[in-house]
């Protein structure tokens, strides 16, 4: 079994997954431990390890994984990935966006690839049926943009728009407009981002992943062939990792 990691800038998110990909388990942290570590070693059966982090990793967590495991990768800009990667700074590219694009690649192997994953910030990556990583953008996030109007404007409020929440077109009081104005505009930069790329290739297949993906997936109203061109994978970034983790290891054997 493989303890894949992934520490975000709020939560940490950690999956138990078989090498052929199948999520066992799936767990979510506010704060990430060696000691977390130890006790998933002690209830599971976990020969295998990643980790990947966009913020600092305590080394007693490196340490401890690298103890407990037969195999560990510690996920960064020089770990071999089974995609080519173009971006000209692979140094400051976060390993979460290129996690992720490694797991949509998995999932959808034979497609051109828009990979969204909208968390703290949303990020557009794109990955060519090739395999190609060839880079993205990077846009403010949900709670950022609720939290920015706020602080700001001197007079409007804090707004938390819910994820199954029906939002107006326009909204007729200041708490709904600020809803709307947030959640539209992203649902509306997720279908600008469809269109142009339906311009350039008609065949392309999008993922969404990420803590506020339900909220655009609930707002974005396509036509039916491109409703099934949308997936949503709540565990793309861990399942991005674990085809990672298993592409070194097999690496290794060779």
């Amino acid at each position: 079994m493989n303890l894949c990691i992934d520490q975000g800038n709020s939560r940490t998110k950690v999956a138990l997954m078989t090498d052929e990909g199948t999520v066992i388990k799936d767990f979510i942290y506010k704060s990430f431990s060696s000691a977390d570590v130890e006790r998933l070693f002690d209830l599971y059966d976990i020969t295998d390890s990643i980790i990947s982090s966009v913020v600092d990793i305590e080394a007693a967590v490196v340490n401890t994984l690298h103890r407990r495991s037969q195999h560990f990768v510690l996920f960064d800009h020089n770990t071999p990935v089974p995609i080519i990667n173009r971006y000209e700074t692979p140094q400051t590219l976060g390993q979460d966006r290129l996690a992720a694009a490694v797991g949509a690649k998995s999932l959808c192997p034979n497609e051109n690839l828009l990979i969204i994953d909208a968390g703290s910030a949303i990020t557009y990556d794109f990955v060519t049926a090739e395999g190609e990583y060839i880079g993205g953008n990077i846009a403010p996030g949900l709670k950022m943009r609720f939290t920015m109007l706020q602080r700001m404007t001197k007079k409007l409020p804090l707004v938390d728009a819910e994820e199954n929440e029906l939002i107006p077109l326009f909204g007729k009081n200041t708490r709904d407009a600020i809803a709307a104005g947030v959640v539209r505009g992203v649902a509306y930069e997720v279908k600008g981002y469809m269109r142009t790329l339906r311009e350039k290739m008609p065949h392309f297949q999008t993922y969404l992943t990420g803590g506020h993906a339900p909220y655009i997936l609930n707002n974005v109203r396509t036509s039916r062939t491109e409703n099934r061109q949308m997936h949503f994978e709540k565990n793309l970034v861990l399942i991005g990792l674990n085809t990672i983790l298993t592409y070194n290891k097999l690496k290794n054997e060779k």
